[in-house]
């Protein structure tokens, strides 16, 4: 059987930036209600070891592996219970930049296997929740890290004087910066 699971939420923040909170494994724990512990490097063909809490608080750990990475743009897994086809699941965040500079996440999750059928309530309930919950928190720490680095983020990339990370641009006096004594 195949099932799906998507969210998604409009962020504050470019998509440099919501990038930088999404695949920075190893701070995972200090922001994300959902997947509590991530260790492992942002390339197709790695594992990664992913500890999830479940509503119950019940805390379980997969070791998907990477399966796509277009900076900025998606950060794919796939994870299986056991053995193939028995419960597999291709988690996928996708990042699309909004006219007004801000990021729309789309969280999805395919799943197929013999256990999908009877798992699916808890997935559309307990897991979509996760996510949705997952999405928020991603969405309150990308918007404080652009905060911290443009007070205006209306501002579209044309606009920032930075890099999208905090790194301001470095203007010497032979590129025109001029300054007022």
């Amino acid at each position: 059987m195949h099932h799906e699971l998507h969210t998604d939420i409009d962020i504050g923040a470019r998509p440099e930036v919501v990038w930088t909170v999404l695949t920075d494994l190893d701070r995972y724990a200090d922001w994300n209600p959902f997947i509590v512990s991530a260790s492992g490097k942002v390339r197709v063909g790695e594992q990664l070891t992913n500890k999830l809490r479940s509503p119950g608080g019940r805390v379980m750990t997969f070791t998907p592996t990477v399966t796509a990475v277009e900076p900025a743009k998606t950060f794919e897994w796939l994870g299986r219970f056991a053995v193939p086809g028995l419960f597999d699941g291709r988690h996928r965040f996708e990042l699309h930049a909004l006219p007004d500079g801000g990021t729309r996440l789309v969280h999805t999750e395919q799943l197929q296997g013999l256990l999908v059928r009877a798992l699916r309530r808890s997935l559309d309930t307990h897991t979509k929740q996760n996510f949705e919950e997952m999405n928020a928190a991603l969405k309150t720490r990308a918007e404080a890290m652009a905060l911290a680095v443009d007070p205006d983020p209306r501002r579209g990339p044309s606009d920032d004087p930075s890099d999208g990370l905090g790194h301001p641009e470095q203007h010497t006096p032979a590129q025109g910066s001029a300054s007022c004594s």
